[in-house]
C-alpha cells in the first residue's frame, strides 16, 4: 500500500509539473510586476471613430494616412497619462474664461483646445521665442496691439493674448475659407497654407503632403478635444476635487508708475508673489508707464476662513 501511494503521489507531482510547464508556454511573459496585488498593466488598442468634428467642420477619416494620423494622436495622449491627467486639471481652471473670450469674439469654442496642445495651459516659452498660452511670437504680438518690452510682456497676459489669438484666426479663416484650415495656419502661418494649397492644387487640410509637426497639429487639437470631452471613456479617473480652479480676484486700476510692486503689494494686503501669479505680464519690480496707460492689475480677493 505504502509503495503504491508513492507511485501515486509521484504521478500526479511529474502530471502537475508537465501542466504548469505546458500551460506556461500559454501564457505570455508580462514585463509588469503586479506583487500579487493586481493583475499586470495592459495596453489597449483604442476604436477610431469613422469621423469627428472640429469646429463645426466634419473630419472623415476614410484614408488609412488619416485615420493613423488620429490613432497616433489619441494614443499618445491617452498613454501619457500624467500628463493628460494635467491638461483635464488646469482645463478646469482656464477653459471658463477662454471660452467667454472664444464666444464674445465669434471663433468657434474648439479652439480652446489649440490653447491645450500650443502651451499644456501654461506660460511657457519657446526655443523659438514664441511665449505664453497661445504661444505669440514678439513681432506679431506687437503687430496685433500687445505691448512687448522688457518691463511689460502681454503675451502673458491670458485674456489679451486670448484675443489676440482670436484676431489671427478671424483673419485666417477669411482668406484660407475654413476652421480647419485657420487651425493649421496657427502652426504654419497663413501664406505657408496658402502657398502649399496652390502648389498642391488642392483645397483642404487633410488632402494636404505636409511637414511633420504640421501634419500632426489638427489631429492633436482634435485629439485633445475628445480625450478631455470624454475622459472617463479613456480610463482617466478623478472627482471635482482633484481639479484646480481659478482663485477669486478683483481689478485695481493702474495709470501711473508703480516704483517698487513688492511696496505696492504690501499696501494692497497681498505678497510679490501673489501679484506676479496673477499678473505674469508685469515683468520687473516695478512698471514704468511712461505713457500714462490704464492697466488693470489683478489681486486675490480674501478668502474666508469658517469657524
Amino acid at each position: 500500500m505504502k509503495n503504491k501511494n508513492q507511485i501515486i503521489l509521484g504521478t500526479l507531482l511529474v502530471v502537475g509539473s508537465l501542466l504548469f510547464v505546458s500551460t506556461s508556454f500559454l501564457q505570455p511573459k508580462s514585463a509588469f510586476k503586479s506583487y500579487g496585488l493586481s493583475d499586470p498593466s495592459k495596453v489597449y488598442a483604442l476604436d477610431i471613430e469613422s469621423q469627428y468634428v472640429l469646429a463645426g467642420e466634419t473630419v472623415f477619416l476614410d484614408e488609412p494616412d488619416l485615420r493613423e494620423r488620429m490613432d497616433k494622436e489619441l494614443l499618445v495622449n491617452t498613454y501619457w497619462q500624467s500628463n493628460m491627467m494635467l491638461m483635464i486639471k488646469r482645463s478646469n481652471k482656464y477653459f471658463p474664461m477662454i471660452e467667454r473670450i472664444l464666444k464674445e469674439e465669434g471663433v468657434p469654442d474648439d479652439f480652446k483646445y489649440l490653447a491645450v496642445i500650443e502651451s499644456g495651459l501654461e506660460n511657457v516659452n519657446s526655443p523659438a521665442g514664441a511665449k505664453g498660452f497661445w504661444q505669440i511670437l514678439k513681432t506679431t504680438g506687437r503687430e496685433m496691439g500687445l505691448e512687448v518690452n522688457s518691463n511689460v510682456d502681454e503675451r502673458y497676459h491670458i485674456e489679451n493674448a486670448t484675443r489676440v489669438a482670436c484676431v489671427y484666426l478671424k483673419k485666417a479663416k477669411k482668406k484660407l475659407g475654413s476652421w480647419t484650415l485657420a487651425a493649421a495656419s496657427y502652426n504654419r502661418g497663413i501664406s505657408g497654407i496658402n502657398r502649399l494649397l496652390e502648389k498642391q492644387q488642392v483645397e483642404t487640410y487633410y488632402d494636404l503632403l505636409l511637414n511633420h509637426e504640421t501634419k500632426r497639429y489638427v489631429f492633436r487639437v482634435l485629439a485633445m478635444k475628445e480625450i478631455l470631452s470624454n475622459p472617463a471613456q479613456y480610463g482617466f479617473v478623478f472627482e471635482a476635487q482633484d481639479l484646480y480652479t481659478e482663485a477669486p480676484v478683483y481689478t485695481v486700476e493702474v495709470d501711473t508708475a508703480i516704483t517698487n510692486i513688492a511696496s505696492f503689494a504690501k499696501t494692497m494686503g497681498v505678497t510679490y508673489k501673489q501679484i506676479k501669479i496673477h499678473n505674469p505680464w508685469l515683468l520687473q519690480n516695478h512698471l514704468n508707464n511712461k505713457s500714462r496707460k490704464l492697466y488693470h492689475i489683478k489681486l486675490p480677493k480674501a478668502v474666508a476662513v469658517g469657524p
